[in-house]
C-alpha cells in the first residue's frame, strides 16, 4: 500500500489472532435460507440434491486449504477444522472466517447447475460464518456431539412435521402436535401413524450428516509397461456418515485426525450445549462508530492472470467489481457509502447500525459472502465469451473510526493508494509491452516519483500529461451511494411531471477533497465546514 500522510488510519485496525493452543473451528450457515429453500423449491423435509450440494462445497474447501483436515455438516451448514499447530494467514480470525466463507459460496454457485441441472439460480445465495475456539480437544469432542445432536433433533421434528403436513395437517397444527414433544414421542409418531422406522428407513445422509476428512489412500500414479498399477498412499478427501463422530471409535480410527488434534480419550454422555456456546469467538463493534468492512481478493494476481484480464485495467473486470457493490448497498440499507479499486472493496456503515447486533463475524462474513455469490452469478454478464477457471474468492475485515474525520481520512488513504498503484501499473505494463521484461521494468521504477513517472509515460506514449487523458475509473477508483434522481414520468393526461427517487450511483469522484462531502451531506449525515481556501469540483481529475 502506498505511502502517504493518511496512513495513520491504519492504527485503528486491531489483530484479532487466536492464539495456540486453541483449536479453530469455523461454522458456515446458510443465510436465511428457509426462504431459498422455499424460492428454489426444495424438497421437504430433505432435499438429497441440495445437501449433495452442500457436501460438494465442503470437500472443495478441504481441498483447497491444507490446514483444515476434518469437516461436518448437515442441512445448510458446515462445520471446519483447522490442524492444531495452524499458522493459517497467522491465526486471524476475520481472514480465516471471511476466506471460508468465500470459497464456500462461490463453490455453492459454480456447482448448482451439475446438481440442479433443470432449476435457474433465482438470487444470489450467500451463508454466514462464525469462529469456536475450543481450548482443549475435549472441549472439540463436546462441539462435535453437539452439533450432530442438533442434526439429530432437527431432523427427526422436521421429518415428523413434513409427514403431518404432506398427511393433511396445516403447519400450525402440525406445530401444534409437534410442541414440546419429545425424541421417543417423534419416533412413535413415525411408526404408528406412517410406517416409519426412524433408524432404518431414513438415510444416514439426513439423520447423520456427513463428514468430510483427509486420509491416506491407495492412489494409482502410473502404470508399469505390463500394465501393473503402481499405487501410493496419497492425502485424499473422503466423505463418511456416522452415527457418532464424538466418540473414540469413530475418531480414533481416521488416522490424519488423531495425528494432527489428538485422541479422544473418553466417550460423551451428553452434550453441554451452553458450555460450547461459551467458546464461540464472538467481538462486537464499538457502539456509535463508524465501520468499515473492507473486502480484497485472495490472490487475485494469479486469478487475473488466469483470466487474461487486461493489464494494467479491464474495465468490465472493474465494473463486475462495482455492480457487486451496487447489490452490497441495496442488499444492506445501513451501508452509506462504498469505494472501491482494483479488487478490493470499503464498504462504510453508519454509526448508529445495529446490523447483526454489530458482531463482527456475522457482519464481515455476510458482506463477503454476497459479494463473492454476486461475483460468480454476474460474471457471465460481464465476460460472456470467458468462462471462469478458477473460483475468486475474497476476505475481510471490520474496522471502526470514532469520527466522521478520520472515516474521511481512511477513504483519502485508499484513493491515494490507487492514484500511486495505478500509475505506477501503468507505467510497468507499459514498459513490457515495450519490450522490457518485468524485472527489468521494475528495475526502471524502482525510485521513481510520480513526476518521474509522467515524463515515462509521455515518452513512452508521445501524448503528453498522458497519464491524465485516462478513464477516471483507472485514475480515482469507483464511489457507490444512495443519490438522488429526477425521474421523468407521464400520467394518464400524457403531462410530463417530475419525480425524484433514490439510486445508487456509482461515480469516479475526488473523495479526497472536501468538496465531495459538502455536496451530498446526506452520505455521512454530518454538517461539514464549508469553509475553504479553494473548491474543487467532487468529480474533477486528482493529478499526483
Amino acid at each position: 500500500m502506498a505511502n502517504s500522510k493518511y496512513e495513520y488510519v491504519k492504527a485503528f485496525e486491531i489483530e484479532d489472532e487466536i492464539v495456540p493452543p486453541n483449536i479453530i473451528v469455523v461454522r458456515v450457515d446458510g443465510r436465511d435460507f428457509r426462504r431459498f429453500s422455499q424460492v428454489h423449491e426444495f424438497e421437504k423435509p430433505n432435499d438429497k440434491k441440495a445437501l449433495e450440494l452442500m457436501i460438494t462445497c465442503a470437500v472443495a474447501v478441504l481441498e483447497q486449504f491444507p490446514d483444515i483436515i476434518f469437516s461436518y455438516g448437515y442441512s445448510d451448514e458446515y462445520s471446519f477444522v483447522l490442524k492444531k499447530g495452524t499458522k493459517f494467514y497467522q491465526r486471524r480470525a476475520s481472514k480465516i472466517l471471511s476466506l471460508i466463507v468465500s470459497f464456500f459460496t462461490t463453490i455453492y454457485v459454480t456447482k448448482w447447475k451439475e446438481l440442479f441441472p433443470q432449476k435457474d439460480l433465482i438470487y444470489a445465495p450467500s451463508f454466514q460464518s462464525r469462529i469456536s475456539c475450543c481450548a482443549t480437544l475435549e472441549v472439540l469432542q463436546a462441539y462435535l456431539a453437539w452439533r450432530q445432536n442438533e442434526c439429530h433433533l432437527n431432523n427427526q421434528y422436521d421429518t415428523c412435521l413434513w409427514h403431518l403436513i404432506n398427511s393433511g395437517k396445516s403447519a400450525k397444527e402440525a406445530e401444534e402436535m409437534l410442541k414440546e414433544s419429545q425424541k421417543q414421542d417423534r419416533n412413535e409418531l413415525l411408526f404408528q401413524s406412517f410406517n416409519i422406522n426412524y433408524k432404518k428407513d431414513i438415510p444416514a445422509i439426513f439423520r447423520q450428516g456427513t463428514c468430510a476428512l483427509k486420509a491416506e489412500v491407495e492412489d494409482i500414479v502410473k502404470f508399469k509397461d505390463d500394465g501393473c498399477p503402481i499405487k501410493r498412499p496419497r492425502k485424499k478427501v473422503i466423505t463418511v456418515h456416522s452415527e457418532n463422530i464424538a466418540s473414540r471409535r469413530f475418531w480414533n480410527d481416521q488416522s490424519c485426525l488423531f495425528k494432527e488434534l489428538g485422541q479422544f480419550t473418553e466417550d460423551l454422555n451428553k452434550p453441554k450445549t451452553e458450555y460450547i456456546k461459551s467458546f464461540q469467538y464472538e467481538s462486537r463493534l464499538i457502539p456509535s462508530t463508524w465501520v468499515v468492512i473492507r473486502i480484497d481478493g485472495c490472490h487475485f494476481h494469479r486469478f487475473s492472470e488466469v483470466q487474461e484480464f487486461e493489464k494494467p485495467n479491464d474495465a468490465q473486470a472493474l465494473n463486475l467489481m462495482n455492480s457487486c457493490a451496487v447489490g452490497i448497498l441495496e442488499e444492506f440499507k445501513d451501508i452509506v457509502f462504498s469505494y472501491g479499486v482494483s479488487d478490493e472493496y470499503s464498504f462504510v456503515l453508519k454509526k448508529e447500525s445495529q446490523l447483526y447486533e454489530r458482531h463482527a463475524s456475522n457482519i464481515v462474513s455476510s458482506v463477503v459472502s454476497i459479494f463473492s455469490s454476486m461475483y460468480t452469478v454476474k460474471w457471465k454478464e460481464f465476460f460472456p465469451d470467458k468462462e471462469m477457471k478458477h473460483p475468486p474468492y475474497f476476505d475481510g475485515r471490520a474496522v471502526c473510526y470514532p469520527s466522521s474525520e478520520i472515516l474521511r481520512d481512511y477513504l483519502a488513504w485508499r484513493q491515494v493508494d490507487c492514484h500511486i498503484n495505478n500509475q505506477y501499473n501503468t507505467c510497468f505494463w507499459m514498459l513490457v509491452k515495450s519490450g522490457k521484461s518485468k524485472s527489468d521494468a521494475q528495475n526502471d521504477l524502482k525510485g521513481t516519483q510520480a513526476q518521474d513517472k509522467n515524463k515515462l509515460l509521455g515518452r513512452l506514449s508521445n501524448v503528453t500529461d498522458y497519464y491524465n487523458t485516462l478513464p477516471l475509473l483507472f485514475r480515482q477508483g469507483s464511489s457507490v451511494y444512495w443519490d438522488k434522481e429526477e425521474k421523468k414520468m407521464v400520467n394518464n393526461e400524457e403531462v410530463s411531471v417530475g419525480k425524484i427517487q433514490k439510486i445508487v450511483a456509482v461515480k469516479y469522484c475526488n473523495i479526497i477533497d472536501p468538496g465531495f462531502w459538502e455536496e451530498h451531506p446526506g452520505i455521512l449525515n454530518e454538517n461539514i465546514n464549508r469553509c475553504r481556501v479553494h473548491t474543487l469540483h467532487s468529480c474533477n481529475s486528482y493529478t499526483l
